[in-house]
């Protein structure tokens, strides 16, 4: 999916080749490679002082450090929002090492990608990038304190192993703590990398466990720092009242009652970019300054601003998706063909035409945005961001500023969610050309109506599907419509058609061994701020294809796990590469290094299978659907219970996921991660909805934009982890698609209602 997020690859200019969503740049990766091959291997030792006098420390790398009181730190360089990042990263680390985990310290790295790599905390690929690296890194210090335990002895290297922070002689009680060896770390060279092993995964003692999150005390008694935590002496506070319409402008405006505020200092204008918007700037508006943040809030809501709404004033969103459904009734752009799907039509014994249909989602985070910004006399800032891309927002920084990107320090606090929205650095922006523009340190602070008026929206979509069966029952034919704006065309208004990227989110990927396909996509115009929401267009794509399917089955009268086995046919490694003429993106990774199998799909199809007990007969009042999906090279198979109580309510009492992402870091993560993404998916599919009319977002609070509330809620998640010995995937992402048609196919089997539009009611 290409023309997203930049890749800054000198000071503070952007490139023109801006990297793929989620992926790392190829850059990244042979930066990351170094640390392989001594790039990172940086022999940093220091003197601080401590409570018995000077500590003296050993880095072997930017990762990790020791102590002489033998504390061993660990550099977090991924932002934490709940994943629990900051704890599985270190876990690599920390194993590797041989190190007491219970008193390991971790830091959080600030945001500087020519220290560490790629900082980016999006899409999944945090363990998937940075396993290796990690494993290397800790392999290099455990090597490091080996060799200085056997020199101290007089012994073999190979004699020696690390374990509790210390280095232990075999088949002896001799041992030495990590911190006592720091004197000969100093003066020891650094390895060659060609002769760093690292363990095998069965020696591992942490990965591959439960782990609880490093932060879960702080963030339980209230000791953890998010954004809006942060105070700085002198600080201000703004809020800003943003262009109502994308692109548009302020003609003129009367401040008077809101400096007459008490408390309010000032009112600056930022000005917007109008159309198109980009991803990375702020929207015009005018912010109020204030002492606190209630006189902000009421200064805000005093000024007198008339605005030229711009082109988009008149844009309602429901016009545009009935627009957009009935596109797909015309040929369009083919993106994918194999064989002859006309063919297979004129000669089908029968057909299915299906449409399905997504409304724009918001991402709604728990914290709405807070990002403070301290410009200092010297034309250099400082911000503390909950921001899950630290580079792009130093870069967005430097540029609004026209600073040096090295003259921007970003301090990456907590995040109370992410889910994709803090990775854009509008927030970070909009509090930096305030700071300048007031000479002192301003904290922006957003509202829940301002995260839900301007937010970066998951665009809805239609999908149509015709499914052809010949007289056998035989699945003949698949032909897929897709249409929604792309997020390329928020940076880009003549992108009329979504990316080859965001096709290949659960699209032009379609596994199933069918002899004709053929996929479309349709035009179709941005009027609004375009993003990537949790799972992207994985979300449009499989709920309408695993419904689909489950449709099919019946039209069969086979069962629909049966099928979905059947279809994947024989266990093999599939390429869409020719059938896409060259274009299916595999989220950045060749796909020789990570195939799409169909083998490794069928076991969790089976898993699930069996840990839900699928073919049990269920009392009256209940029944299970069944949808499977891979996702940021991950593969999941769900199954959703639903059940109507004698009021004719339905719940969720059950839910199975069995999920291979293959070696499982901390299984602690991934069963939350599955947990709070069914939660999530719940919410898409039954409650939140973003309408436009007159070009305004119609919802303002969770009033109107709904989370689902407890009743509503899955009762029981069941997450089946499938144990791999292949590479680590994504788990923060995959959750998400094949719970919504699990769901809506359950919702159907119990009251025979066929689910084509979210959300919907149960």
């Amino acid at each position: 999916m290409k023309n997203f997020i930049p890749v800054f690859k000198e000071k503070n200019k952007v490139s023109e080749d801006r990297s793929k969503i989620f992926v790392a740049s190829r850059r990244d990766f042979l930066k990351i490679g170094s640390l392989a091959t001594g790039g990172f291997l940086l022999g940093i030792n220091f003197q601080c002082s401590g409570p018995k006098g000077d500590v003296v420390t050993f880095a072997p790398n930017v990762y990790i450090s020791f102590g002489s009181d033998n504390q061993v730190t660990l550099i977090a360089h991924r932002s934490e929002m709940g994943t629990g990042i900051r704890t599985s990263l270190p876990m690599i680390m920390a194993d590797e090492i041989g190190a007491d985990w219970s008193k390991i310290k971790i830091v959080q790295g600030e945001g500087d990608e020519d220290k560490y790599g790629n900082q980016n905390t999006d899409g999944s690929f945090s363990v998937r990038m940075f396993f290796e690296p990690m494993r290397k890194a800790g392999a290099t210090a455990r090597h490091m304190l080996i060799q200085a335990a056997a020199a101290k002895w007089g012994v073999d290297p190979a004699e020696c192993y690390t374990e509790n922070s210390e280095v232990h002689l075999k088949e002896s009680r001799k041992k030495v703590k990590f911190g006592d060896l720091v004197q000969d770390l100093l003066v020891m060279p650094l390895p060659d990398p060609a002769t760093i092993k690292t363990k095998e995964l069965s020696e591992y003692k942490l990965v591959g466990t439960d782990v609880a999150i490093y932060d879960a005390k702080d963030i339980a008694t209230g000791k953890a720092v998010f954004g809006a935590d942060v105070n700085l002496p002198n600080m201000q506070i703004a809020m800003i009242s943003r262009s109502p319409v994308v692109g548009a402008k302020i003609i003129s405006y009367n401040d008077a009652k809101a400096l007459a505020v008490p408390g309010v200092t000032q009112v600056v204008k930022i000005e917007g970019t109008g159309i198109p918007a980009g991803l990375d700037k702020p929207l015009e508006g005018l912010a109020v300054l204030a002492s606190n943040t209630w006189a902000a809030k009421k200064g805000r809501e005093a000024l007198e601003i008339e605005w030229d709404l711009g082109p988009n004033q008149e844009y309602n969103s429901t016009a545009q998706l009935e627009a957009m459904a009935k596109s797909t009734l015309q040929n369009g752009k083919v993106r994918r063909e194999r064989g002859n799907f006309n063919a297979a039509k004129s000669g089908a014994a029968k057909s299915l035409d299906k449409t399905f249909k997504i409304p724009f989602f918001a991402h709604a985070t728990m914290e709405p945005i807070a990002v403070i910004a301290d410009y200092k006399g010297d034309g250099s800032v400082e911000i503390w961001a909950p921001t899950q891309h630290p580079q792009w927002a130093r870069g967005a920084v430097a540029g609004a500023l026209g600073i040096e990107i090295d003259k921007v320090k970003m301090n990456v606090t907590l995040l109370g969610g992410g889910f994709g929205r803090k990775s854009k650095p509008d927030g970070v922006v909009e509090a930096a050309l305030l700071s300048k523009a007031a000479k002192t340190p301003v904290r922006v602070q957003w509202t829940r109506e301002d995260d839900l008026h301007h937010d970066f929206y998951h665009s809805h979509s239609a999908q149509r599907i015709v499914a052809t069966l010949d007289g056998a029952g035989k699945l003949t034919g698949w032909n897929q419509h897709s249409v929604f704006p792309a997020i390329g065309a928020t940076g880009n208004p003549d992108e009329l058609h979504p990316s080859d990227g965001e096709l290949g989110l659960g699209c032009t990927d379609f596994p199933f061994d069918v002899p004709n396909i053929r996929i479309e996509t349709h035009e179709s115009k941005a009027h609004t701020r375009i993003g990537w929401l949790r799972s992207v267009s994985n979300i449009n794509h499989a709920f309408a294809a695993q419904c689909m399917m489950d449709e099919i089955a019946e039209a069969r009268g086979v069962d629909p796990i049966q099928q979905a086995i059947e279809l994947l046919g024989e266990d093999r490694d599939l390429n869409f590469a020719e059938e896409t003429g060259g274009k299916y993106e595999n989220y950045g990774e060749k796909i020789e290094d990570f195939p799409w199998n169909t083998g490794r799909m069928k076991k969790v199809i089976q898993a699930v299978s069996e840990k839900s007990n699928w073919s049990q007969n269920l009392a009256a009042g209940k029944a299970m659907g069944f949808a499977a999906h891979k996702s940021f090279l991950t593969y999941v198979a769900c199954v959703v219970m639903v059940e109507k109580d004698a009021n004719g309510n339905l719940s969720i009492p059950e839910v199975h996921y069995a999920v291979d992402c293959g070696v499982g870091v901390n299984t602690d993560r991934i069963k939350s991660q599955f947990e709070g993404g069914a939660q999530f998916a719940t919410s898409l599919a039954m409650t939140s909805a973003i309408t436009f009319d007159k070009g305004q977002v119609q919802q303002h609070n969770f009033d109107s934009y709904q989370i689902i509330r407890m009743p509503q809620a899955p009762k029981k998640i069941e997450v089946h982890i499938v144990p791999s010995t292949e590479k680590p995937t994504g788990v923060g992402e995959p959750p998400v698609p094949p719970y919504i048609p699990a769901l809506a196919n359950a919702v159907y089997k119990l009251t025979g209602n066929r689910i084509y539009e979210l959300p919907f009611k149960i």
